[in-house]
């Protein structure tokens, strides 16, 4: 897929995404993994890179919040998935916890805490939780940008 985007200098720049056809799934077992929020965003750096995706640093700092979520309210993540295609790339943690994310409401951005799923929903084109017998599996997915 190739897209245009205008700079802020008001030039263009072409981004070509290098996927196979049908795209491509990486997987990051994270189970006990040491430093799981650094190890996913090194993780997602890479993949990013290798597949032209532009956006990398929102990208990234969704993937931080997603993770560091898992590790602060659900035990960690066991699971971490990135799955890109022309159309869209979708991130997924997988933790042990049954209980589903919520956003604090009202977001209050000068108070501490409460701003992690704000921050993937604002980032996001779509996000949400699916539900496993041993836990769940919270995605957020971000459309390519258009041609």
């Amino acid at each position: 897929m190739i897209t245009t985007r205008e700079a802020l200098d008001g030039s263009l720049s072409v981004t070509v995404l290098t996927l196979p056809p049908g795209g491509q799934r990486r997987r990051l077992v994270m189970d006990r993994q040491r430093k799981p929020v650094t190890r996913a965003r090194e993780f997602t750096r890479g993949a990013l890179a290798d597949w032209s995706w532009p956006g990398t640093d929102d990208i990234v700092l969704l993937v931080a919040e997603l993770v560091a979520n898992a590790v602060l309210h659900a035990g960690g993540p066991q699971d971490f998935v990135l799955h890109a295609t022309d159309t869209r790339l979708r991130v997924e943690v997988t933790d042990s916890s049954q209980s589903t994310p919520v956003p604090r409401e009202p977001h209050q951005p000068g108070t501490p805490g409460g701003h992690g799923l704000h921050i993937v929903r604002t980032i996001s084109d779509r996000w949400g939780a699916t539900p496993l017998p041993s836990g769940k599996t919270v995605w957020a997915e971000i459309d390519a940008p258009s041609s």
